[in-house]
């Protein structure tokens, strides 16, 4: 994989930066959503496939980018496939981190010390070439206002900007309704992407603990008169709102 190219993990980053404060938004939503564009990203690089809801690695080759090789090594390692699901909420400790820190290496943004309650330290973080990010969101707004079905990697990363909850802080207001309203809807155009976003709305749900399975004929015959119900197949779950949060990188 060449490193010309932005990766959909950097990309969703730049995007939740606030150029204002230099925090990201939705930090702990954003960091599965990190994990989840990592999938897209090997999906894109014919690494991985889906292969129903889980996911399959089909080229264990190396892409070149030392942290997608490390979580496709982590799933090659699995032996089978894995529930997107449950590898989107397993650990991911300092992932959000290790891509500032890359972004800060490649001289896309700026870290910038500081202190909180004028004790702790803390860092921030500036993007230094606003033309990324403009051109980043731009993508997405072309897709929003044209309805033109958009590229791969743009459908993708409006899917996962939707699913981390980025809608309300890329177009904030009652004005802003209609477009995050066709953000949600760009989730249709990319079925990785898609997979990816649902999964990791299901875990901020806490509906990913337990595959979805229907009951088998046993179970079925001792339920009785009044079966347990199942959860609805192939609806989406919404996003949790909240307020927006500001990350603080130690």
């Amino acid at each position: 994989m060449g490193r010309s190219r932005r990766t959909i993990p950097e990309e969703l980053l730049l995007l939740a930066l606030d150029p204002a404060t230099g925090t990201t938004a939705q930090p702990q939503s954003l960091d599965l959503g990190l994990a989840g564009a990592q999938l897209v990203e090997l999906a894109l690089a014919g690494r991985i496939a889906p292969d129903g809801d889980r996911i399959a690695v089909v080229v264990p080759r190396p892409t070149g980018d030392p942290t997608l090789d490390c979580a496709l090594e982590l799933l090659r390692r699995r032996g089978a496939p894995v529930r997107a699901v449950h590898w989107i909420g397993g650990p991911r400790l300092g992932l959000r981190q290790t891509y500032l820190s890359h972004l800060e290496r490649c001289g896309m943004v700026a870290a910038v010390p500081g202190q909180m309650c004028g004790v702790l330290p803390t860092t921030r973080y500036q993007a230094t070439d606003t033309a990324i990010s403009r051109e980043i969101r731009s993508r997405l707004d072309n897709a929003i206002r044209t309805g033109v079905p958009p590229d791969p990697r743009t459908a993708a990363l409006a899917a996962l900007a939707h699913a981390v909850g980025l809608g309300k802080h890329l177009y904030p207001g009652n004005e802003g309704r209609s477009s995050r309203s066709r953000l949600r809807d760009l989730i249709r155009h990319d079925p990785m992407g898609g997979l990816v976003a649902h999964a990791v709305m299901d875990v901020q749900n806490g509906a990913g603990a337990q595959p979805r399975r229907s009951p088998g004929p046993a179970a079925r015959q001792t339920a009785g008169a009044r079966p347990a119900a199942e959860p609805a197949r192939g609806v989406p779950m919404q996003a949790r709102r909240g307020s927006m949060a500001r990350a603080v990188a130690h």
